[in-house]
């Protein structure tokens, strides 16, 4: 089977399967928690692979993992309903304490096998055609039937519990008034991040797996604010980082995952510049504009009130107007035809002086 393939297919199989459930992070305000759970669920893969004997299963660290994310977040919310600790406190708190106790059992215990910290901690997709399964008597790659099962729970999840998981995250309270049961959504929404997690260790790592989860969703909310758009930018972005940045890895002869999360980082900031909805750049450009608009306005409205024309320094000295700024409002007023410039100074012409004297009062 072609490499490329299964390593660009792993890929989009990963970010797709992070994209659905980490907008939900996003909007629920849970990033961390992400970065938490990503990390936090190696003390149980490590506990998991003790109790099977060593045996290389996914199975069990799935469910390992899934256990681990479900303790870390009990033990945040724990902490952070005692009112002593604030949320984000608990967050760095309880994370890098089950972390270390995982980093401490692999070092220690697990020196010589194949659950080391380089693989959980950074993984290789380039390894991602080397480890497959015999399956219908076809050798298919691991990562596709892993990935490909965690992609379709988490779509079937989302699809199945759309409308509560969209209350629940927009209005806890009257999802639990209705009778929705919120706290069980979020409990399985942590646990379908862990899966997530676990599943993509192999191919990206604990590390990068964040900025699957995390990036294409954040970069979808400065892209629209409708959630069913949302949901499809968010994976839509996951398959552009993934494709272009396999091409940039190889190109460069870079790490692949570490490319990928670069390119989806890329993708954020173009949003964060030049979204229409809040973009930076356009923000500050439609600001810009609409401040021009208004000082041509007002510039329009007093002249409208003087019997002749008014010089460009009678002007700066009663609005205390920059040069600058008077030239740019000028030359609003003048394309928008509500303005000549005459040699004696500027009027308004018949159109500027109806918009400066405003609607007629009956």
């Amino acid at each position: 089977m072609n490499p490329d393939l299964v390593i660009v297919t792993t890929a989009i199989l990963v970010s797709s399967a992070s994209a659905l459930v980490g907008t939900f992070l996003v909007l629920r305000r849970m990033a961390l928690l992400c970065d938490a759970i990503s990390h936090a669920v190696l003390p149980g893969i490590v506990l998991a692979y003790w109790l099977s004997g060593g045996a290389r299963a996914t199975l069990p660290a799935l469910l390992g993992a899934a256990a681990a994310g479900l303790v870390t977040v009990s033990l945040v919310e724990w902490l952070t309903r005692t009112g002593r600790v604030k949320n984000d406190a608990a967050i760095g708190i309880v994370f890098p304490a089950l972390f270390s106790l995982g980093v401490l059992a692999v070092s220690l215990y697990f020196r010589q096998v194949h659950l080391d910290l380089d693989a959980v901690l950074y993984g290789e997709i380039a390894y991602a055609p080397l480890n497959t399964l015999w399956l219908w008597g076809l050798e298919l790659p691991e990562s596709w039937l892993v990935m490909g099962l965690l992609t379709l729970l988490n779509l079937l999840f989302v699809l199945l519990f759309y409308k509560e998981l969209k209350l629940s995250t927009f209005d806890a309270g009257l999802a639990a008034s209705l009778g929705f049961a919120p706290g069980v959504l979020h409990y399985a929404l942590m646990a379908l991040v862990s899966f997530t997690a676990v599943g993509a260790f192999q191919s990206v790592g604990a590390i990068l797996i964040v900025a699957f989860l995390i990036i294409p969703p954040a970069t979808a909310y400065l892209l629209t604010r409708r959630l069913p758009t949302m949901l499809l930018l968010a994976v839509g972005v996951g398959v552009v980082a993934s494709l272009g940045g396999y091409a940039l890895a190889i190109w460069l002869d870079a790490s692949i995952a570490g490319m990928m999360a670069t390119v989806a980082g890329v993708c954020f900031a173009l949003a964060f510049l030049f979204s229409p909805l809040e973009g930076f750049l356009t923000t500050r450009l439609r600001r810009r504009r609409q401040r021009l608009e208004v000082a041509a306005r007002l510039l329009v409205a007093h002249l409208a009130h003087h019997p002749q024309p008014v010089s460009e320094q009678e002007i700066m000295a009663e609005f205390g107007w920059h040069p600058r700024f008077l030239r740019q409002a000028r030359e609003k007023a003048l394309q928008a035809g509500w303005l000549e410039a005459r040699r004696e100074g500027l009027w308004p012409t018949s159109r500027g002086r109806a918009l400066g004297q405003g609607p007629s009062v009956p």
